[in-house]
């Protein structure tokens, strides 16, 4: 079964569909604590992860947890709309952006995805260089739940948004395309260097926007959750004191920057000698 591609989605599909109702059943067990909104969709958020996490224990596969970052954002913000009736022209614009991102990004990791038996490299780098107790405690902290944390931060400005039930403006418009945009620039990006490595395998990506920035699909995520805190900001009541929640779109912007672009150009240099002249005549994003 963990060799069979369709078999192994259907039993990913199957853990995030319950982990949907554990990260549920803990927001309403909460609900009665009086705690803040937002305390509530955090622990959901967190019991849902540590579902997904222990999965991917059995499986013995950390990878389980990769459709994780497209999945939650989508199914998180529209529950919460839904919860508060929210039906305003904003609400409506952030969740086609989240959805449209979320789609795509998650058609991306199923057109990757080989079985249950394959795991992204960058973990199984971390699973061979260290102690298996050094490893799960990286797996839970640094591979699970740091990234939830990272992407529950960006989507506070979406919780706010909707909470407001605020009619959009034309820079909630502009938000709306940033976001659009962001999404079309991975998907282009994506297409691209798919199509070049079943072409030229092993070589670098040096064409269409490969040719223009090393990393045009960070470059995407990074921005679209920029977007997002564009569109909260276009209807906050006082848009000079919301600026700390664009603490999250920061977040995300230090994780690609200082930690997945890192490991990525440190095994493109040891991969593929040529890298080093593609990294000197070509910067970063764009």
């Amino acid at each position: 079964m963990r060799e069979s591609k369709i078999q192994s989605v259907i039993v990913i599909t199957l853990i995030y569909i319950a982990s949907f109702f554990v990260g549920w059943g803990v927001f309403k067990g909460l609900q009665s604590s009086r705690m803040d909104v937002l305390w509530l969709w955090l622990w959901a958020d967190v019991a849902a992860t540590l579902f997904v996490w222990a999965f991917g224990l059995v499986f013995k596969n950390v990878s389980v947890y990769d459709p994780y970052w497209s999945v939650a954002p989508p199914v998180m913000l529209t529950v919460w709309a839904c919860m508060t009736g929210a039906c305003s022209s904003a609400t409506c614009l952030l969740l086609i952006a989240v959805w449209v991102w979320g789609i795509r990004l998650t058609g991306n990791w199923l057109y990757t995805f080989r079985n249950l038996t394959a795991e992204d490299w960058r973990y199984s780098k971390y699973r061979a260089s260290q102690k298996p107790i050094v490893f799960q405690a990286i797996n839970l902290f640094g591979l699970n739940l740091m990234p939830t944390f990272v992407v529950f931060l960006a989507m506070i400005p979406g919780f706010k948004l909707i909470a407001l039930g605020a009619n959009a403006n034309i820079l909630t418009v502009i938000g709306l395309l940033v976001c659009i945009g962001s999404a079309t620039l991975q998907l282009i990006a994506d297409h691209q260097i798919h199509r070049y490595i079943r072409e030229k395998r092993g070589r670098v990506c040096n064409v269409g926007l490969w040719k223009h920035g090393r990393h045009p699909n960070y470059l995407g995520e990074i921005t679209m959750w920029w977007g997002v805190f564009l569109m909260f900001l276009s209807v906050a009541p006082a848009p000079s004191s919301d600026w700390v929640w664009g603490v999250g779109a920061m977040c995300i912007t230090l994780l690609f920057c200082c930690i997945s672009i890192p490991l990525m150009e440190g095994r493109q240099l040891r991969n593929k000698p040529e890298y080093a002249e593609y990294k000197k005549n070509t910067r970063i994003f764009i």
